[in-house]
């Protein structure tokens, strides 16, 4: 005989709850920060001992909990966040659900004491709303909530916790996001009765950045730089690393969407596409980014613990990332750029932020006066017709292009004037502040790679067709999508018809990638398509062709310049897009200012 079905008491309901909410200590306190913000708290302080595992306190200067409303906490689906369906898809709170509470009290022993304004203090403990007990006790305003022995009821959730050290570096982690979530809150975090961190409130650019040096170190922030993008009612704004500082693993991106935390596969592959044309290969931008859209754009509904999200127009958050990051990189030139002591190519520093910037524009601080000569057009020359074209281009420039003149003139170019060649690889130039020393080689790569998708963008695509189709056997799906996305196949040069329900043909391909394997290539920006709306595999793999030719066709190692010829490519440098890294990744340029080599030689001490 099967057994009958029956109702599961509250406590064996909220200890299946919290096995979805509650991970480990970290997730314990995730949550009630989570509340404290929700509550308008200003300040925050989190004591924790033994990583969590004994004692998890946060104490807030927030709203406070009415007296009725104490013991209701404790009961599952109890909230004051939201009341119907609309409020759901409108949620503008980190919580909503109301399980954080009573999940957490079934497995460790909790207790609350909050006060409002005008009114006495009140203290609740028990694991549910039944078996809780309400009564007065002394508080300041705001709430504190205490949790002691966490899993202690749980012995097998208990004895899968890591180290106290392993446990509380998740912890912190939390912590940090969400210190750099919410500038203008104080936050305090305590271990084992000892300070660890202390976020003071940040209401100006100089203290924010201050708090995400505290969070990311200080070197993020001398090689980042602030952008701001707006378009069809989204707004990016925040830091974004220089391709120079890469890292070895994703461990310092931080994106927060209407100030909630997320970690999103959409997002991820729009930044990293973003970043595809100036990181080295295997390496990993970092990023301090957030995004404000309407709440209703945005399904924050859609996992437990609230990491990931669901955006209603996935395709448009998408083309917006990518669009806004990507500019914002190709806006970095050496004029945008302030050195510190030694700077690789690509820092910035004190990077203010500017709320008078237009919409639809990225936003980049730092801009010199200095405009430098308007931008050279057309298809990149071969290398002795660009050496030619370099020297005579030379000829054109103005009078205080030289080192006689510079002392006279107001007005220096950010990337200076050439000095002298150094081993035939080597550039070197005398800045307003320094020394810049310039790979040639990375540098003229850069600029044949521009300026042939220049001339790629400008139409001049051209494509074959090919004398016997290539069949390809699809999905119903994916041939489905094929059909519906021939304009984007056709824009990239290639002809692709349906030729049955699970097959297509492709018919006509660019002729730049007559040596790729253009169906494995279909099969990728299909796959790209279905998973984020939008694919730029093609546009990729017509980049690494060009950038394989504008390799072959720069300026190479050995090769004698003149000092005209150098001040030509210190121009072109200044005005073309992504300059400070070559088609690899790698640095183009360094510069070491007056003070830093002064301090090699001890001049002044």
């Amino acid at each position: 005989m099967s057994n009958r079905i029956e109702q599961m008491p509250n406590q064996l309901i909220n200890q299946i709850a919290a096995g979805e909410v509650v991970e480990r200590p970290a997730s314990v306190v995730k949550e009630l920060l989570e509340n404290s913000l929700d509550a308008s708290s200003t300040k925050i302080e989190i004591d924790i001992e033994q990583g969590g595992a004994k004692l998890i306190r946060i104490r807030d200067n927030g709203q406070g909990i009415h007296k009725e409303d104490l013991a209701l906490a404790l009961s599952r689906h109890a909230t004051s966040k939201i009341r119907n369906l609309d409020d759901l898809e409108h949620v503008k709170s980190l919580g909503f659900r109301g399980e954080a509470l009573p999940s957490i009290a079934s497995i460790s022993r909790m207790s609350i004491v909050s006060r409002q304004k005008e009114a006495e203090g009140f203290k609740v403990q028990g694991q549910d709303e039944q078996s809780a007990e309400v009564i007065p006790a002394a508080h300041s305003f705001g709430t504190t909530i205490e949790v002691r022995d966490l899993f202690y009821n749980v012995p097998a959730r208990r004895k899968f916790l890591r180290t106290e050290k392993t446990e509380f570096n998740h912890l912190e982690d939390v912590v940090k996001r969400i210190a750099l979530s919410h500038f203008n809150v104080d936050v305090t975090l305590n271990h084992n009765q000892r300070a660890i961190k202390h976020w003071r409130a940040a209401h100006d650019q100089k203290s924010m950045e201050q708090r995400i040096a505290e969070v990311c170190g200080k070197a993020f922030i001398e090689q980042s730089q602030y952008m701001c993008f707006e378009a069809a009612n989204l707004k990016l704004h925040g830091w974004i690393a220089l391709p120079s500082f890469s890292r070895s693993t994703a461990d310092m991106q931080y994106f927060f969407v209407n100030d909630r935390t997320i970690r999103d596969k959409l997002v991820t592959h729009a930044v990293r596409q973003a970043y595809q044309d100036v990181l080295y290969h295997g390496r990993h931008p970092a990023y301090v980014l957030f995004l404000e859209l309407d709440p209703a754009m945005v399904d924050v509904n859609a996992h437990p613990t609230k990491h990931e999200v669901r955006f209603r127009e996935g395709r448009l958050v998408h083309d917006f990332l990518f669009r806004g990051i990507h500019k914002a990189l190709a806006d970095v030139r050496p004029e945008t750029q302030h050195s510190s002591e030694i700077t690789a190519a690509g820092s910035v520093l004190n990077s203010p932020l500017s709320s008078s910037l237009p919409p639809q524009q990225t936003s980049m601080s730092g801009i010199s006066n200095y405009g430098g000569p308007t931008r050279q057009s057309g298809m990149a020359l071969e290398v002795n017709e660009q050496i030619k074209a370099y020297a005579n281009l030379s000829r054109g420039l103005p009078v205080n292009d030289s080192l006689q003149n510079t002392e006279q003139s107001q007005e220096i170019p950010p990337l200076g004037f050439a000095i002298a060649q150094l081993h035939g690889i080597y550039i070197l130039s005398q800045t307003a502040s320094g020394l810049v020393v310039v790979d040639m080689h990375a540098a003229h790569e850069r600029i044949t790679y521009e300026r042939m998708k220049q001339d790629m963008q400008q139409g001049n695509l051209a494509s074959q067709p090919l004398l016997v189709p290539i069949g390809m056997s699809l999905s119903e799906k994916e041939a489905s999508l094929a059909e519906d996305q021939t304009e984007i196949f056709t824009e990239l040069g290639f002809e692709i018809d349906r030729s049955g329900p699970e097959s297509i043909q492709i018919r006509q391909i660019p002729i730049i990638l007559a040596r790729a394997d253009a169906e494995s290539l279909v099969r990728d920006v299909l796959s790209d398509l279905l998973s984020y709306g939008n694919s730029e595999r093609i546009r990729n793999a017509i980049n690494t062709v060009l950038g394989t030719m504008a390799c072959h066709g720069s300026v190479r190692a050995n090769r004698s310049l003149t000092i005209p010829e150098m001040n030509a490519l210190l121009r072109d440098m200044e005005t073309t897009e992504r300059s400070g890294q070559c088609n690899h990744g790698r640095p183009t340029w360094t510069e070491f200012t007056l003070d830093a080599i002064d301090k090699w030689f001890m001049r002044g001490q």
